[in-house]
């Protein structure tokens, strides 16, 4: 595929309600819709790094930076052999997966597109819908945390996963226990923790979680292997996993049980099948990770999910779980056994809706 043009997207979007995570509260979710051009063919992708470096290193600042600097230079007029190929062109790049991850992902739909094939073909998923859970930001109180998981359970919602940090993490999660005894329920700390809190954790271990979601720090393994060892509820590494690499320390250092896979933080989708099937081969489970997507984003996930070992429900909730207004024609919705359809269309299977991209965009760039 020949790269004709790239074009950035830096777009605002207002959540239906703020998310509160254990690193900040978001009200408008930023982030650089990345579209490419090649041989008469448009393709979209999601670089899922926001405004702030709270979830990692990376925002929609320094995403722009690496894309028009480095990525776009590299990319422009070259004539690509696939998707996986651009991992191999970006290797002089050190980090900076978000922004990697947003380009692949363009031209992950533009090959589908080209072939008449849908992501969930080209990966080879099982799965024609996929199980999906809801993500519940920190409540002012655990009273309306048990309010809002009751909503959305109401809504359909199978699985819940509720963010934690010190000060509201056994409380908040023995209320909506109490309240919810056979809730498919998990915790996220986004690595609020070190080892020296075990004790105060050590009371999760008895509330029948599914997992633990990295409560260490964001560039560790070692210590979650300690950690693990402490613990009968399943240990799951998010931040530390920034590739399939990555990944096999883990497993081998039995620092977890289940891994959350993130295509954005792992540097793109082919990154993401490596790690899959790595784990696979482990028989370690893996699940979905979300970053708040618009429905391009939601739609790659979509497709990932697909996947066999995504055995664990995702991050991948129905469109209207945080806006109101998507920029994508399709609209995602949940299923009443707690699942979401998978694209079907060739590429991410989704449109674009021009007057929805235009009115949130906060600057665009074309190369």
């Amino acid at each position: 595929m020949k790269i004709e043009a790239l074009t950035l997207h830096h777009i605002s979007m207002p959540l239906v309600a703020p998310f509160e995570t254990s690193f900040g509260r978001e009200t408008n979710r930023q982030c650089v819709i990345v579209e490419i051009k090649s041989e008469g063919l448009i393709g979209y992708g999601e670089c899922v790094a926001s405004r702030d470096p709270g979830y990692n290193y990376e925002t929609t600042g320094t995403s722009l930076h690496i894309l028009s600097e480095f990525i776009a230079p590299l990319i422009l007029g070259k004539d690509l052999k696939n998707a996986a190929h651009f991992h191999e062109v970006v290797s002089g790049i050190r980090g900076h997966h978000l922004a990697k991850a947003g380009v692949e992902m363009a031209l992950w739909d533009l090959q589908g597109k080209a072939s008449g094939k849908s992501l969930r073909e080209l990966f080879g998923g099982k799965r024609e819908k996929v199980e999906v859970g809801v993500s519940i930001g920190i409540q002012p109180s655990a009273q309306s945390l048990v309010r809002s998981v009751s909503e959305y359970i109401q809504q359909g919602y199978a699985r819940v996963k509720i963010k934690i940090k010190p000060g509201r993490d056994v409380q908040d999660a023995s209320a909506v226990r109490k309240e919810f005894p056979s809730l498919h329920l998990q915790v996220d700390a986004n690595s609020a923790y070190s080892l020296t809190d075990v004790e105060i954790l050590k009371p999760l271990d008895e509330l029948n979680l599914l997992l633990i979601e990295q409560p260490l720090f964001e560039d560790d393994i070692w210590d979650h292997h300690k950690l693990q060892a402490q613990f009968k509820t399943p240990i799951c590494l998010d931040e530390s996993i920034v590739s399939p690499r990555h990944a096999r320390y883990a497993i081998e250092m039995q620092a977890c049980k289940i891994i959350n896979i993130k295509a954005g933080r792992l540097g793109g989708l082919s990154q993401a099948l490596l790690t899959h099937d790595l784990c696979a081969e482990n028989q370690i489970p893996v699940w979905c990770g979300g970053m708040l997507e618009t429905g391009i984003g939601r739609a790659s996930n979509l497709a990932l999910a697909s996947l066999p070992n995504f055995i664990l429900p995702g991050d991948l909730s129905a469109s209207d779980r945080y806006y109101a207004r998507d920029i994508t024609n399709e609209r995602f919705t949940l299923n009443s056994d707690s699942t979401i359809a998978v694209p079907s269309a060739p590429g991410l299977g989704v449109t674009i809706d021009q007057s929805a991209l235009k009115d949130f965009t906060l600057s665009k760039r074309t190369f």
